[in-house]
């Protein structure tokens, strides 16, 4: 198509849209507009700066912020300045700070303010490739490490004037689309995180490919709510945007993010299916008219169409939404794949399933039901580990960790993930997200971890809508819990057992589930159970919990019940 790089990209839209606005955020009830012109200065300005104090093209440089405007200009800055942005997500602990920032060997770090800010100084004496910390709001450093803010960078930079401007022009003629862009490290469930070296081809590819598909133009707006450090929301919202040039509308905060709806009134919206999950709950045990009402009345009269990816969406969820006339379209990627790889589409989809390959992508199943994907969106591997690079891509195909199955129109479904696969003692091979899906297609189960590696049968570790609960039991406020915050009153036990024996009819026998604990308090981000776009880590669940989970063989757990 031409295009070269992203930087090139962004400027090209930029001098096209003008004074239209870019982005927009409500920051203390007052709604502020930045346009495509301005976003485009303070970026030259920031990126003068940076080629100014000697960023050389492929140095990394973390950013560990929350979303704003600030984070956005940010990147683009550092993808004209030829940087690597090494974008950390905001609840990361210090030592996982550190180890993202040694091990990519950042020279500098951005920070939003204070609280990010002490993560990195408390890891300092460990860091001694970093020489610069900017935050975007004043910070207390002390003589720790060289220190500005990013007003100062940007003024930096504007004080370069036309030679500032040229500088970053000619950098960014250098760039190709093989320069890397990004470093996104992987949650790391299953060992030390992976740094996935995502380039300005493999980001530029993908937002064409999936626009291609979806054909967005300028008159579109998106609500843009997940965290942007995470590849999902930074391609299929920002990226895109580069050749939309349609507006995006930062949400205050997760907690504000319906009336953040409200106010932005979005064409279009990506989310994780744990968003549409909690909508639901709110909206299923309406009548139909009022559910329609309901959620039309929640997502605005411009809608055009809702997206759904990170995780499995639970089929009745889609089906429901369907059936209310607003368009829930899922698809599937990883930040491996940067990240798009299939997408259902409004002309073309089956609910159910995570689509079709998007344009210049290629998939297949292997022999072993693993998902294999090929093309331009294809990381170039992982920093540092050329080991692990070499197993995950073989002869170009990605592989992708997840099983799953294409249907003869070539939709995909992913059936569950290839590590997590649970072989019970008898031999039974069992996708626990599969059964999972099941559990939490009751209104009654907010959230299930399923478990069995090497047991007789499978057990689960429920998290139940507590509401629905309180109510169908008529238990009050009388869901007592231990101190591990389990639900150990027999009654609501038995009844959420009762709806799993009735849900475990849709599957053979050995994938039943045969027993249940059930804990009192939805699974979080803060307690390391979820990722940052709301995906369970079954594995970290199951290590807090295994002690509780193994007693479900032998009948000594008080807070469970089972059917045997």
């Amino acid at each position: 198509m031409g295009r070269t790089n992203l930087a090139v990209t962004h400027r090209a839209t930029a001098e096209l849209r003008g004074d239209h606005a870019a982005l927009r955020s409500r920051r203390g009830g007052v709604v502020q507009d930045l346009s495509w012109s301005d976003y485009r200065r303070r970026a030259d300005d920031a990126a003068a700066a940076w080629i100014e104090w000697g960023i050389k093209p492929g140095d990394r440089v973390g950013l560990i912020a929350e979303n704003s405007v600030d984070w956005l200009v940010a990147d683009v800055a550092l993808l004209s300045a030829g940087a690597a942005n090494v974008s950390m997500h905001a609840p990361l602990a210090p030592p996982q700070v550190e180890y993202q920032l040694a091990h990519s060997g950042a020279r500098a770090v951005i920070v939003s303010g204070q609280s990010q800010a002490d993560k990195v100084l408390a890891r300092l004496p460990n860091l001694p490739e970093l020489e610069l910390l900017v935050s975007f709001e004043p910070v207390e450093a002390g003589d720790r490490i060289r220190t500005i803010t990013w007003a100062e960078l940007e003024e930096q930079g504007r004080r370069l004037g036309a030679e500032g401007r040229e500088r970053v022009l000619r950098r960014e003629d250098e760039l190709t689309r093989s320069t890397l862009a990004t470093l996104i490290y992987t949650s790391g469930t299953t060992g030390s995180p992976k740094g996935v070296m995502l380039s300005h081809g493999n980001l530029l590819s993908n937002a064409e490919e999936v626009n291609e598909m979806l054909r967005l133009g300028p008159e579109e707006s998106s609500l843009v709510w997940l965290p942007l450090s995470h590849i999902y929301a930074r391609t299929m919202d920002h990226y895109l945007a580069y050749l939309t040039g349609g507006l995006l509308f930062i949400s205050e905060s997760l907690d504000t993010v319906i009336a953040d709806l409200a106010i932005a009134q979005p064409t279009v919206m990506n989310a994780v299916p744990r968003f549409y999950e909690k909508v639901w709950a709110a909206v299923e045990r309406l009548a139909p008219d009022e559910r329609k009402k309901r959620l039309h009345s929640l997502f605005g009269p411009r809608l055009r169409e809702l997206f759904s990816g990170g995780a499995p969406l639970p089929r009745h969820i889609a089906e429901g939404f369907h059936a209310s006339g607003v368009m829930l379209l899922e698809g599937y990627g990883l930040t491996e794949s940067s990240p798009t790889i299939s997408f259902n589409r409004a002309e073309s989809f089956k609910l159910g399933t995570v689509g079709l390959a998007i344009p210049g992508v290629e998939i297949r199943i292997a022999d072993d039901g693993e998902v294999l994907t090929r093309g331009p969106h294809v990381m170039q591997g992982y920093w540092k580990d050329p080991e692990a690079t070499a197993r995950t891509i073989v002869d170009g195909w990605l592989h992708t960790g997840d099983l799953g199955r294409i249907d003869d129109d070539g939709f995909l479904s992913i059936t569950g993930r290839k590590k997590d696969l649970i072989i019970t003692s008898g031999g039974k091979n069992i996708s626990p997200s599969e059964i999972e899906q099941l559990l939490t297609s009751d209104p009654l189960i907010d959230q299930a971890v399923v478990y069995g590696d090497a047991r007789p049968f499978p057990t689960a570790l429920i998290v139940p809508n507590v509401d629905v609960l309180q109510t169908e039991g008529q238990f009050g406020d009388a869901l007592q819990t231990d101190e591990e915050g389990f639900i150990t009153n027999a009654k609501a036990l038995a009844l959420v057992l009762q709806r799993v024996e009735r849900l475990m009819e849709a599957v053979s026998k050995p994938e039943r589930v045969k027993a249940i604990v059930l804990l009192g308090r939805p699974f979080t981000i803060e307690d390391d159970e979820l990722t940052p776009t709301r995906k369970v880590r079954r594995a970290r669940i199951i290590q807090k919990h295994q002690s509780r989970l193994d007693a479900l063989y032998t009948g000594k757990s008080s807070a469970s019940e089972s059917c045997e």
